[in-house]
C-alpha cells in the first residue's frame, strides 16, 4: 500500500510539473526532474527530499512536490521549530518571483500578500502531518493500554485462582484435619483398650489410615498454599453459636467459659471459631490426656478467646503436622487487625490467645 501511494504521489507531481513547465531552460527542467524523482525517497529522507523540492518550487508555480514533502516531514518529525522553518521556506519559494532579480520590478505589496497566502497553504500539510502523527501515537498508546489491560486481567484471574486454592487449603485444614485427627485419636484409644485381637487389628488399621490421610492432607495443604494468598471465606461458615458443640465434641476434657458480645461481625465470629477449633485439634494431637479451657473475654477495648491446656499426661501419638494451622490463624488475625499469640506456658502447657479490637471484623 505505501508503494502504491508513492507511485500516485510521483504521478501527481509529474502532472503538476508538466502543466506548469514552460520554456525555462535546462536548469529549470533539471530542478523539476529532481523534485519529482526525490519524492520516491520521501519516507526515508523527508528533510533532504523537502530541500530538493525547493528549487522547483522557486522556479515553477507548482504545489504537489513541496507540499507533499512538507507533509511527510511533518508526519515523521517532532521538531516543531524545524517544521515552522520549513513551512516558511516553502512559502518563500512558492511566493518569490523567478528570476529573483525581477523582485525589484514586481509589486512588493502583492508579493508580500502572496507570501502570506502561500504560508497558510504550507501550514496546512504541516498541521495535517502532525495530526497524522498524533493519531498514530494515540493508536499505539491505545494498543499498549489494551495489552496492559489484558495482562492485568490475566494477573487478576491468576490471583483469584491463587486465592481460591489458598482458601481451599485453609478450609481443608480447618475442617478435615479436625475430624480425621479425632478419628485417629479414638482409634488409638480403642486399640489400647480392645480385648480381642480382631478389634485391636481393626483399630490399628483405622488409626493407620487416619495417620496416612493426615499426612496426605498436610502435603496437599502445603501445595495449595504455595500459590495462594489471603483468601476470602466460603459459605456457610460456623459462628459463635457453634462453639459449644465444637468444645463438647472435641474428644478431650475441655470447658467453655465466658461470653462475647452478640453483635460481633461475622468475620470475627468465624476467626474465633477457627482459633478454638485449631487449638483443640492441636491439644488432641500433641497433648494426650491434657485438659483444656476455652475462655471467651471482652474488656471493652478488645474481645477474643484464650485456649489454655495443661501438660500432657501420656506420650502423644506420632500424628503428622506442618504448623499450617497456626499460620492460617495468624493470617486470619491480620485480616481483622487483631493480635495472635501462641506459645508454651510456664507449667508445661500451651496457650493460644486471639485479641480483636472492639468494633473489628
Amino acid at each position: 500500500m505505501p508503494r502504491v501511494a508513492d507511485v500516485l504521489v510521483v504521478v501527481c507531481a509529474a502532472v503538476d510539473i508538466g502543466l506548469n513547465l514552460y520554456d525555462g531552460g535546462p536548469g529549470v527542467l533539471a530542478c523539476a526532474v529532481v523534485a519529482c524523482a526525490a519524492l520516491v525517497a520521501r519516507r526515508r529522507f523527508p528533510l533532504a527530499v523537502f530541500l530538493l523540492t525547493l528549487p522547483a518550487a522557486l522556479t515553477l508555480e507548482i504545489l504537489v512536490p513541496p507540499l507533499t514533502a512538507l507533509f511527510t516531514l511533518a508526519d515523521r518529525s517532532r521538531d516543531r521549530r524545524l517544521l515552522a522553518v520549513c513551512a516558511v521556506l516553502a512559502a518563500a519559494a512558492m511566493a518569490s518571483p523567478w528570476p529573483v532579480t525581477d523582485l525589484a520590478s514586481e509589486d512588493r505589496t502583492w508579493t508580500a500578500i502572496y507570501f502570506v497566502y502561500t504560508l497558510g497553504t504550507a501550514a496546512a500539510p504541516v498541521l495535517l502531518g502532525q495530526l497524522t502523527q498524533a493519531r498514530r501515537d494515540l493508536s499505539r498508546r491505545l494498543a499498549e493500554i489494551e495489552e496492559a489491560r489484558e495482562h492485568e486481567r490475566a494477573l487478576h484471574a491468576q490471583a483469584v485462582l491463587a486465592e481460591e486454592r489458598a482458601q481451599l487449603a485453609r478450609e481443608m485444614h480447618d475442617v478435615v484435619s479436625h475430624q480425621v485427627s479425632l478419628i485417629a485419636v479414638r482409634a488409638g484409644a480403642w486399640q489400647v483398650a480392645a480385648k480381642d485381637a480382631d478389634s485391636r487389628e481393626a483399630a490399628r488399621t483405622i488409626r493407620s489410615l487416619s495417620v496416612s490421610t493426615l499426612d496426605e492432607l498436610r502435603h496437599m495443604v502445603s501445595l495449595l498454599r504455595a500459590s495462594g494468598g489471603r483468601a476470602t471465606e466460603l459459605t456457610p461458615q460456623p459462628t459463635l453459636a457453634d462453639l459449644k458443640a465444637l468444645v463438647s465434641s472435641s474428644g478431650i476434657d475441655a470447658e467453655l467459659t465466658g461470653a462475647l458480645p452478640p453483635d460481633i461481625a461475622t468475620p470475627a465470629q468465624r476467626t474465633v471459631y477457627r482459633t478454638v477449633q485449631e487449638a483443640l485439634t492441636n491439644v488432641r494431637k500433641h497433648a494426650p490426656g491434657a485438659r483444656a479451657r476455652v475462655h471467651l473475654w471482652d474488656d471493652g477495648e478488645e474481645f477474643g478467646v484464650t485456649v489454655t491446656n495443661t501438660p500432657p499426661t501420656r506420650p502423644s501419638l506420632p500424628l503428622p503436622g506442618s504448623h499450617q494451622g497456626l499460620i492460617g490463624l495468624r493470617e486470619r488475625a491480620e485480616l481483622l487487625h487483631a493480635t495472635f499469640h501462641a506459645g508454651p506456658t510456664p507449667d508445661g502447657g500451651y496457650r493460644v490467645r486471639l485479641g480483636v479490637p472492639a468494633g473489628g471484623g
